[in-house]
């Protein structure tokens, strides 16, 4: 028995007596929320219980269980633990929490695997499911009060919150033979969260439809639409202090009819400076340095290149928030509008009733634009009007699906831009992948063969001393690597979050000449780039590496390179 730290005078015998009687250890004090609350425990009263006798169960550790409790000398509520901890064959730890505490561990109950228990049970109770309902179908289209009030709603919204806290960055519920699943993206990687039951799952769909104003009976066709969030609204159902109040968060969602039914997926768009912040991106060094000089111009074009979800959006708002001034009419062409940014006049593509980004920015141009950020060079006909724009007193800003930077040139070629326009008008080429940090709570330093780092140093050999120092790594120095070792904040992954790796590439004027004279042959540009030594896309992550922000495997899966295999050889 562990003796209690304090004893209440009155109860000092008659309830400390009692605690010994019912077979319990004394009690502790819980100061905060615990790092981990096991739901399986959580479930071994329900949460009526827990409330009416201020007791909840909340972690396990090999034959003993915690417990919190308001009033631990509350002898109903003793008998509730001894009752558990006979059942279960196991013995109790009891922890005094003061009631915020309380009140924000009691929020276990409401956790996506709870609410659907909740869900089942109500529409099995409202009979809203039964076969032979000739009403079944009208019920599900038109009770929009039912989706609002029922547990379904409060479903959806633990589901988002989870979401929100879990720093997801798309949500995908999608019917599979048997089920409905339901996916959180995060850094990049798709992870199963929940299994809906086959009957929840088309209505869950529908309330996110009530939510995103869209037609909850058109299932034939994709249909696109948006829906804005407090956090507070969230905050009822999953308290994370991590999380700013009166935070507003954007979510983007899309349904597509498949085989099995309807898939939705959201994309999570959340209001944080830090987001859109140039510091924050990963730009380092002269690339920084580059791009700001680069933006500072009062005409010619910034092209951004990357595969889709490589985080070109996010480095064109940085850009923009910088030249967001008073005295700039910044005028964005974007399909769809993911940041809402005061101060810049966002217009939203819509292809179906003609308002494409080439009569877009046709139109624009007539709204005497300092700077224009087109989302996507996707035609011919934009990418002729873009260049266009930028010749005659306009910075344009726009994105690319290429692999490479220098790829942009002859992309640009290959859609039909003259060459002396193209080397008149472009004032850099940028590509960008993301990579997964290395979870700093975890972080440790480890130790790899001397191949690897013989082959990291023939990596970076020719990176100016002076670049290496901008980076804040000592040329010369002892190279270091790091590794995250998995612990509870990052679910044990070693990674949490995402940093960008770049290739910023200023055009000289030798690549001016090659673009005209040689059209924009991409071996010579590649040779006047290694021998203006400016920094690649790898050389960036593997320096990004010695400084501990990511591992070497991360940057080999966005890159080319052979590293990885000389580490799997191992």
């Amino acid at each position: 028995m562990i003796k209690k730290e304090e004893e209440k005078s009155d109860l000092k015998n008659g309830e400390n007596d009692l605690t010994d009687k019912l077979g319990l250890p004394a009690t502790k004090k819980l100061e905060e929320l615990p790092e981990r609350i096991d739901n399986s425990v959580v479930s071994l009263i329900p949460e009526e219980v827990a409330r009416k006798h201020g007791l909840l169960f909340f972690n396990k550790k090999e034959n003993t269980i915690q417990v919190a409790m308001l009033n631990p000398y509350d002898t109903d509520a003793l008998n509730v633990i001894r009752f558990v901890a006979e059942k279960e064959d196991i013995e109790a730890e009891i922890y005094e929490v003061g009631q915020k505490i309380f009140t924000q561990m009691l929020n276990a109950y409401n956790t996506p695997s709870e609410m659907v228990k909740k869900a089942v049970v109500s529409f099995q109770s409202d009979n809203l499911f039964e076969e032979g309902d000739s009403k079944k179908e009208e019920k599900k289209v038109s009770k929009e009060e039912i989706l609002r009030d029922a547990p379904v709603a409060k479903l959806v919204q633990v589901i988002i919150s989870h979401a929100i806290e879990g720093h997801a960055s798309d949500i995908h519920i999608e019917p599979t033979e048997k089920d409905y699943r339901v996916r959180y993206r995060v850094d990049g990687v798709l992870h199963i969260s929940l299994v809906l039951p086959k009957e929840i799952g088309p209505v869950v769909i529908s309330r996110i439809k009530i939510m995103a104003n869209l037609k909850i009976d058109e299932r034939r066709k994709p249909q696109d639409g948006r829906f804005n969030l407090k956090i507070d609204e969230n905050k009822t159902k999953a308290e994370n202090k991590n999380i700013p109040e009166n935070k507003d968060i954007d979510f983007r969602v899309s349904t597509l009819p498949v085989l099995l039914g309807e898939k939705i997926v959201m994309r999570i768009l959340e209001k944080d400076e830090d987001l859109i912040n140039m510091n924050s991106l990963g730009l380092m060094g002269s690339s920084l340095k580059n791009l700001l000089t680069a933006i500072q111009e009062t005409y010619g074009i910034i092209l951004i290149t990357g595969p889709t979800g490589s985080g070109k959006s996010t480095t064109l708002y940085a850009a923009l928030k910088i030249l967001n001034k008073e005295e700039k009419n910044i005028v964005t062409l974007e399909d769809p509008i993911e940041y809402n940014i005061g101060g810049l006049n966002q217009s939203q593509i819509n292809p179906e009733i003609g308002y494409t980004f080439a009569n877009g920015l046709r139109t624009i141009l007539r709204q005497d634009p300092n700077i224009i950020m087109v989302g996507e060079i996707r035609d011919s006909e934009t990418a002729s009007l873009s260049i266009h724009a930028a010749l005659t007193g306009h910075l344009v800003l726009s994105t690319l699906h290429t692999n490479t930077a220098l790829g942009a040139i002859t992309r640009m070629i290959d859609m039909g831009v003259e060459t002396f326009l193209l080397a008149s008008s472009l004032r850099m080429v940028i590509a960008q992948r993301l990579v997964r940090r290395i979870c700093e709570n975890c972080k440790e330093e480890i130790q790899v063969s001397d191949l690897i780092k013989s082959k990291i140093m023939e990596e970076i050999k020719d990176i100016p001393p002076e670049e290496i120092k901008k980076y804040e790594i000592e040329p010369g120095s002892e190279l270091r690597f790091f590794k995250g070792k998995g612990c509870n904040k990052c679910n044990g992954l070693g990674l949490k979050g995402r940093i960008a790796v770049y290739e910023v590439i200023p055009i000289t004027n030798p690549m001016k000449d090659i673009i005209f004279d040689k059209m924009g042959n991409e071996s010579l540009l590649i040779q006047e780039r290694n021998k203006e030594r400016f920094v690649t896309m790898k050389q960036d992550g593997i320096l990004k590496i010695l400084k501990g922000k990511t591992t070497i495997e991360e940057v080999e899966r966005v890159t080319e390179g052979s590293i990885r295999l000389l580490i799997d050889e191992e």
